[in-house]
């Protein structure tokens, strides 16, 4: 039978205004930046710099649990208003006491409403002469650095997230088994590993090693099946 994930019953985020936590779908395709403000909330952002949801997380137990996440946040949302830029207009200006801000439609128009900061994180894109794969995503979260892989690189994880500050992740190549090729092979020092094609059939695909939750320089990652 396929090994069940390893949970942790606390898990320890990163100081508040800062890139705390990330998602990664174990194809490689959709992954989340969660920033930690206000001790336990958390600004959920795409990786084209659009914010997708802010909460607090939901407690192991809970109904509907899963890993990140988020339950509705019940305090201080303020939102900038009509008379504003209308790159960010109706937007939210703050959420709990982090302040945030978006580029607007006078500057780059490549990043015209993607957030510009939240509290005393400055966010950074890739700018639109840069690579295909990764133009117009982040680039940094304050001072981690945000790599994805290129045009050029193998078709099975093109454009795929490569590395947060000094974390690496690698993918399965198209020289891989089919039932596994882009999926998540490496995260930091952590390995993962799939049920091949030319193994039961009910479990072809499904992870076979590997742990949902890593910790990772001060990054919690999270991955999704």
């Amino acid at each position: 039978m396929p090994l069940l994930p390893s949970y942790r019953s606390h898990i320890a985020f990163a100081s508040a205004q800062n890139l705390a936590q990330i998602t990664v779908s174990n194809t490689g395709t959709d992954n989340n930046f969660y920033f930690l403000v206000d001790r336990s909330v958390f600004i959920n952002i795409g990786k084209d710099g659009n914010i997708i949801e802010w909460g607090t997380p939901l407690q192991e137990g809970r109904l509907g649990y899963y890993p990140g996440k988020l339950e509705p946040f019940i305090g201080r949302v303020d939102y900038y208003n009509r008379t504003d830029n209308e790159a960010f207009r109706g937007k939210p200006k703050y959420i709990g006491s982090a302040a945030i801000t978006y580029y607007s439609s006078y500057e780059n128009e490549n990043f015209s409403g993607k957030v510009k900061s939240i509290g005393s994180v400055t966010l950074a894109y890739y700018d639109a002469y840069e690579n295909e794969a990764y133009k117009g995503k982040l680039k940094n979260a304050g001072n981690v650095a945000i790599t994805y892989y290129a045009s050029y690189d193998n078709s099975a994880f093109r454009s795929k997230l490569k590395s947060v500050g000094g974390t690496t992740l690698s993918y399965y190549s198209t020289n891989d088994d089919k039932a596994f090729k882009g999926k998540l092979k490496s995260l930091g020092g952590n390995n993962y590993t799939y049920y091949s094609s030319f193994e039961q059939r009910e479990y072809v695909g499904i992870i076979k090693m590997g742990s949902q939750k890593q910790m990772a320089n001060g990054i919690n990652y999270i991955l999704k099946f």
